[in-house]
């Protein structure tokens, strides 16, 4: 859904899809990239393949496919696509765009931050040349979506989360304290689905599984759009309030994963593993309905761009 909403939004231009395990495993993220592309009919746009394990090389990961489907995609086991990923990892080609167009170039990291968090090891100069980085991750003084402590994507390679936290990175944290906020429900997917949006049909098919997990996990009649959410907020920054402070991500035990923000209001006497850490910004509140309706329209609109195009 965000990346058809980012296909959709005239105010950016998209220069390439990353992939990474989270919903899926890596190559299978890869593989459904390349598909989303053909469907939306920009196989122009590169696809480049990320990791296949953690930063700290641990190669137990956790995929959620019981939230999208064993395929990522509501189990509609679409045929595989044409297309191939370019043959580069995705954290050389993060270092290579953002040096090729410093200052420009915003990421939007919508699953676990492997390849960031890579691409800063790879050159020291990452964080600074990079635009912004919006991170759809963190529970900001709310449970998380995976246990109590965590929420998914942090929770996918924590290692990689803080070293992207306290790179010195222009980030944006978007958590599940406001990814929350904004609900598709079932009426709204009544309205894609009576759309003629080539985009809306499309999700209409893919939705079912993920409208049906948060029917039995949440006992809720709708969806939590967290990746457009975190994609509009990159877009149109108006649509969010943020605060500044220090993010740290604890690695281990029982609440590894779990994002905690220091407000920087006390001055701490002892040196400790929260002094001099660069501020990053945590989003705080959301105007859900704006977003709702950016994401309905841009993807009920769809059918109409595509004809033009063609």
């Amino acid at each position: 859904m965000a990346i058809f909403v980012a296909l959709q939004s005239p105010e950016v231009e998209v220069i390439g899809l990353t992939t990474i395990y989270g919903n899926v495993y890596t190559t299978l993220a890869t593989r459904n990239a390349l598909h989303l592309l053909e469907v939306a009919g920009r196989s122009d746009i590169p696809v480049v393949e990320g990791s296949h394990v953690t930063i700290t090389k641990g190669t137990k990961l956790r995929i959620a496919d019981f939230v999208h489907g064993a395929d990522g995609l509501g189990n509609q086991n679409f045929p595989p696509p044409q297309g191939k990923p370019v043959d580069q990892s995705a954290a050389a080609f993060l270092v290579e765009q953002v040096n090729l167009y410093p200052g420009e170039i915003t990421v939007v990291a919508l699953g676990p931050l492997t390849n960031i968090a890579l691409a800063t090891q790879l050159d020291p100069a990452f964080s600074k040349n990079v635009g912004q980085i919006v991170i759809l991750g963190g529970a900001f003084a709310v449970n998380g979506n995976v246990n109590p402590a965590a929420e998914a994507n942090i929770f996918g390679d924590p290692d990689a989360a803080d070293i992207v936290f306290t790179s010195g990175a222009d980030v944006l944290a978007v958590g599940l304290n406001v990814t929350h906020q904004v609900v598709m429900t079932d009426a709204d997917r009544d309205k894609l689905a009576q759309s003629d949006g080539k985009f809306a049909q499309y999700l209409c098919k893919i939705l079912d599984v993920y409208f049906s997990y948060h029917h039995d996990a949440y006992g809720t009649k709708g969806v939590y759009l967290h990746d457009p959410t975190a994609l509009l907020a990159a877009v149109n920054p108006s649509l969010i309030t943020y605060l500044e402070g220090v993010v740290r991500v604890q690695t281990t035990g029982i609440t590894r994963g779990l994002t905690l923000f220091y407000n920087k209001q006390k001055r701490f006497g002892e040196v400790t593993e929260w002094t001099d850490k660069p501020s990053v910004k945590v989003a705080v509140t959301v105007d859900a309905p704006a977003i709702l309706q950016l994401v309905m329209d841009r993807l009920m609109d769809s059918q109409r761009k595509l004809d033009q195009i063609h």
